[in-house]
């Protein structure tokens, strides 16, 4: 059976069996103890049997899996205390990518795809603001007004405030107040880089999930160094792109290996300002993505960083060293020891407190997805660099990469910047003299009820319900309909997710 050894202990292996790598993980443990070792070598592991991986780079030295590792005197130790005689130094397959487009290839999201909810926590809104930006959204949706970037943002805001009574009247109350708090929101989010990474060309999810000319899985990698100065920014937008993969990709099952593993460092970030609604948002992802083929590997310092109720989820544990100095860290202690499977040869808790650099308690599903009893092993070494890697070797990788240039040009099509700058409606400053204002008002009769060249979204969704009607077909369309609106599962609060099948 297809595994990835993680170590030995008491002379035995102890590895992850890639058919149950889909039913989740977590790598804890405290600083300098070898949480990176121990998340290259997963990742590592998948590459080699096909996977394609994503995976953050918050302290720069991921970015080593670009290269194969050098031989040193620790190397060869560990290597001969676990009785390994295959290894090879060897690189893996890796793209370079980054929000703010130095470090990597640019990696862009639009902001009709980011949706309401996920920008109002990257903006830091509060519920009142949230809501605003929800009615601006619903507004943009059925003007077809597209929403790409920034600019097209601004303007709609600025349209909003002037028009505010209409769209109040109609979508519910919108304040100028409010529409400030945004205005001067977009400026902070500006001054943090976020402009970099909405707009066009959006990420292809198919870019993510390559494997090379030798069958491995590419290994995408994050450049974060700069992006987790901005806590909120980072954790959103993994968050949104983990949403994405949820909605794009089609229903699995149980695969004999995942399409995709997903590492989620600094994982505490994702939970720490999260509002209740949002959070059971994230459980139902956690819980349901496993069924389209994504495995997620969650990494932070304690386990008691993630929720209890996605907590239970992760299968596959990897716990290094917690120090118990303080309560928090004796609390940390006892629910690390609490999660795993019990071995009567180990006392978890007293045992985690001594494990040294490179050692670790380890607990994986084995077969029929029962956990296996927690062992204690010496981690294996990876066999690509464990550490930076130089900017010429940086430029090398990019220039070889099989999306080179595909992201690197933005582009900026007519939007909603354009089409409301240029209507005369949009800013009075902007109207040429004795030139009639269009109200909002008279802009929603159209698109309800249309103009003499065209039909309005009344006749059509008439015309469109005569003909569906009592059909399976008809079904499935108000289900799609139903997927606009909501914008997918962290897309909204309001929708629901999708059930499994």
């Amino acid at each position: 059976m297809d595994q990835i050894l993680l170590g030995k202990g008491d002379g035995s292996s102890v590895s992850l069996l890639v058919k149950y790598a889909n039913r989740h993980g977590l790598v804890t443990g405290a600083t300098g103890t070898g949480k990176t070792v121990s998340l290259m070598l997963l990742a590592e592991g998948f590459s080699r049997h096909g996977i394609p991986v994503f995976m953050a780079d918050v302290k720069g030295d991921v970015a080593g899996m670009a290269m194969p590792g050098t031989d040193n005197a620790k190397i060869q130790q560990r290597l001969s205390q676990l009785a390994i005689s295959d290894y090879l130094f060897e690189a893996n397959p890796v793209i370079f990518w980054d929000l703010y487009g130095a470090a990597g290839h640019p990696i862009r999201a639009t902001i009709s795809q980011i949706g309401p909810v996920l920008l109002g926590r990257m903006l830091a809104l509060n519920d009142t603001q949230a809501g605003t930006l929800e009615i601006l959204f619903t507004f943009a949706d059925e003007q077809n007004l597209l929403l790409l970037d920034l600019d097209d943002l601004r303007t709609l805001l600025v349209f909003a405030a002037e028009n505010r009574q209409e769209i109040s009247s109609r979508y519910g109350l919108v304040s100028t107040q409010t529409i400030s708090v945004i205005q001067r929101a977009l400026l902070t989010f500006e001054r943090e880089g976020g402009t970099t990474m909405l707009g066009e060309p959006a990420l292809e999810l198919n870019d993510l999930m390559r494997r090379d000319l030798n069958g491995r899985g590419v290994v995408n990698i994050l450049s974060a160094d700069r992006l987790i100065l901005h806590p909120r920014l980072y954790s959103t937008f993994l968050l949104w792109l983990l949403s994405e993969l949820f909605e794009k990709l089609p229903e699995s099952g149980d695969l004999e290996k995942p399409r995709l593993a997903f590492f989620f460092d600094e994982a505490h970030l994702l939970f720490s300002d999260v509002s209740p609604a949002l959070r059971k948002k994230v459980e139902q992802v956690v819980r349901l993505i496993r069924s389209k083929g994504v495995g997620i590997y969650f990494c932070s310092q304690f386990p008691d960083d993630i929720p209890g109720e996605i907590l239970g989820q992760l299968g596959n544990r990897v716990q290094h060293a917690l120090r118990a100095y303080t309560p928090r860290d004796q609390k940390a202690v006892k629910t690390a020891a609490e999660t795993f499977a019990a071995n009567p040869k180990i006392d978890i808790v007293s045992r985690i407190s001594q494990l040294g650099v490179g050692e670790a308690l380890v607990s994986t599903l084995q077969e029929k997805g029962v956990p296996s009893p927690v062992e204690e092993i010496l981690v294996a070494p990876p066999r690509s660099r464990i550490g930076t890697i130089q900017e010429e070797e940086r430029k090398m990788v990019l220039n070889r990469s099989p999306i080179a240039g595909k992201y690197d040009t933005r582009i900026n099509r007519e939007s909603a910047h354009e089409l409301l700058s240029k209507s005369p409606s949009s800013s009075s400053s902007e109207r040429r003299p004795g030139e009639d204002a269009r109200s909002v008002k008279d802009t929603l009769n159209e698109f309800m009820w249309g103009t003499k060249r065209r039909q309005g979204m009344v006749e059509t969704l008439a015309k469109q319900t005569m003909r569906t009607i009592g059909s399976h077909v008809g079904r499935e369309i108000g289900k799609q309909v139903k997927g606009k609106v909501f914008r997918g599962i962290l897309g909204s609060i309001s929708g629901d997710p999708p059930k499994k099948k």
